[in-house]
């Protein structure tokens, strides 16, 4: 076990470092730069401009700036950023626990409810049950995640008044204690439910079609053969091998979400870090968006190691590969 460990650790490592590489060179090759942020289009003031590349070190071939971030960043320094002037670790920590609430809630919340009710369609195959939940999940799957976000804001915030359009926490009051908890989860609801209800449909089929499939492996007609109990052979050998994919699934999700909610944010206007990547993007403040990424890939790489050994947990025969 201890040797599948270290080998996922250091597929997630190299995997970091990948990617550090790669958005590199694509930031550097993509038109534009924080200079001309900073100067404004209708300045070409090239002493100006000489200045601040070499205040940046912009000025270096890109080979030197790559190694120079590569050695800050090993330090745990993420450097400032070019447009705020303000250290990106410290920009990064006040958006991240937003992004983190917001995606593990619904990660976990659709998790639950599209495998129970991808199990319990697949042990009612062909009943009103399977045919309604199928139907939802279809629904769901087709649905963009902006239009079901604004389509709930319309019915639950404009119309009904019952809960918040935008935010994570009211403007006009500032909450204490459990109030700010309170206030936080009522603001969370509706982001929550859209993307929810938007990585249901995946929860289901994969949960339904790995049931189908062990229900319909050879050694468990054979466990019925014996006459044991369908629950105990549902319980002990039907679920077990099925939850697998799921786990599976669940790991690229959360991956998915750690950095794929800035849509869902913007719609709501939710503090997390995606409105910080859009900024970052908009305004090519490269050390921003080398922080933003750098973390974004540990995220996913911590995820799915984290998966790997739950995945080695269920199936011994994964460890001893």
């Amino acid at each position: 076990m201890s040797r599948y460990v270290l080998k996922r650790i250091g597929t997630g490592i190299l995997t970091v470092l990948v990617v550090f590489v790669i958005n590199f060179v694509i930031m550097h090759a993509t038109p534009g730069d924080p200079i001309n942020y900073l100067m404004g289009k209708d300045n070409h003031n090239e002493e100006l401009r000489a200045e601040l590349e070499a205040k940046y070190g912009l000025d270096q071939p890109m080979h030197v700036q790559f190694f120079s971030y590569l050695k800050t960043a090993a330090t745990g320094d993420l450097g400032d950023s070019i447009i705020y002037g303000k250290p990106v670790s410290q920009m990064i920590g006040e958006k991240v626990g937003a992004t983190l609430l917001l995606g593990l809630v619904s990660g976990i919340m659709a998790l639950l409810l599209g495998t129970v009710m991808g199990i319990y369609a697949a042990r009612h195959e062909g009943k009103l049950s399977d045919w309604l939940f199928s139907g939802f999940s279809y629904i769901m799957n087709s649905v963009p995640s902006f239009w079901l976000g604004l389509m709930l804001i319309l019915i639950f915030a404009s119309g009904l008044k019952l809960l918040p359009s935008y935010g994570m926490t009211s403007a006009r009051v500032s909450y204490t204690g459990w109030a700010h908890i309170k206030d936080v989860l009522i603001h969370l609801i509706l982001p929550a439910v859209t993307l929810t209800a938007i990585l249901i449909p995946q929860y289901f089929r994969i949960a339904k079609s790995s049931v189908l499939q062990v229900t319909n492996e050879e050694f468990v007609m054979s466990l019925r053969a014996t006459g044991m109990s369908e629950k105990k052979i549902f319980n002990k050998y039907i679920f077990r091998n099925a939850i697998l994919p799921t786990v599976t699934i669940f790991g690229i999700s959360m991956a998915f979400l750690i950095t794929g909610v800035t849509l869902i944010e913007t719609v709501f206007a939710w503090p997390g870090m995606g409105t910080l990547v859009l900024k970052a993007i908009n305004q090519r403040d490269y050390p921003t968006l080398m922080g933003i990424y750098l973390v974004m890939s540990i995220a996913i790489a911590v995820v799915m190691l984290i998966v790997d050994l739950i995945y080695a947990l269920l199936d011994p025969r994964i460890r001893y590969q």
